[in-house]
């Protein structure tokens, strides 16, 4: 199993590098992408990437559209453009090539040493009973490239920033309706209502780890099987192209049916 570089920075703040590179790759190539169909738009003659563009933001529309009044909702599409294509790129990442390096010994990346207490235990294995009968061991192997949302800590960052913001502006924009909501159809389901907003905070960002973190598990031991492993590899980087695709619009989706709920008011069942 590949290690994750790590670097510890201000003494606690543990940072994964990987996941560092990876999404401010995933952020150049969203802006890339936005920046290139904008820059020459035309109503008589659009480029391909303006095409492309039209057709994301009227896929996105209608989730939104799905969901709730577009009086509502047109105010999301953007964001909801943002989130389909940042998880797309970064669902997107992993399966073309993986990085990964082999060191024996313990190094530094801005002045901080990377993974030591991994170095700890191969230098404990190495010299003790880890070792195997001829004393082979093997130096700590380091990933550096990985779809950044097969890491939980990414997607349930994801999932906190669309659980806050869909509380806040339920609370904010229709403040009556909202806590009301969580005393029906009686005041002693509390309780239930809170754990299912938890819930709803969890599954959210772990379903997308989950479909994502197995994925590369898999092809990393399809990569591991040698030459009988590549038409496998083949197929299933093709199907996780496919299950990368449906998991950023499951995200976008599921955060459009909880922004409606939370802004749900009376008035809209009339």
């Amino acid at each position: 199993m590949h290690e994750a570089p790590i670097i510890t920075l201000g003494g606690f703040f543990r940072l994964d590098l990987s996941i560092a590179i990876t999404l401010f790759v995933t952020c150049a190539i969203v802006f890339l992408i936005a920046r290139l169909a904008t820059r020459n738009l035309s109503v008589t003659n659009p480029s391909k990437m303006q095409n492309f563009l039209e057709w994301t933001v009227d896929f996105v529309r209608g989730i939104v559209s799905s969901t709730m009044d577009m009086k509502k909702g047109k105010v999301f599409v953007s964001l909801g453009l943002t989130l389909i294509m940042f998880i797309f790129v970064a669902n997107m990442l992993g399966l073309p090539l993986t990085i990964v390096t082999h060191h024996e010994h313990e190094f530094k990346i801005f002045g901080q040493a990377v993974s030591p207490e991994v170095f700890e235990a191969y230098e404990a294995e190495s010299h003790g009973e880890g070792a195997d009968s001829e004393g082979a061991h093997h130096a700590p192997e380091f990933a550096w490239w990985k779809s950044p949302t097969a890491d939980a800590s990414v997607t349930m960052g994801l999932s906190l920033i669309v659980f806050l913001l869909v509380h806040f502006l339920g609370m904010r924009y229709n403040t009556k309706a909202y806590f009301k909501h969580y005393l029906e159809p009686f005041p002693v389901f509390l309780p239930i209502h809170l754990v299912e907003k938890l819930a709803n905070l969890l599954t959210l960002g772990m379903r997308l780890f989950g479909n994502l973190f197995a994925g590369e598990v898999l092809i990393a031991t399809l990569l591991g099987a040698g030459f009988f492993g590549i038409p496998a590899l083949v197929v299933w980087q093709g199907f996780s192209v496919f299950v990368g695709a449906i998991q950023a619009f499951v995200f976008v989706m599921l955060t459009m049916v909880y922004l409606a709920q939370s802004l749900e008011s009376h008035d809209d069942h009339h």
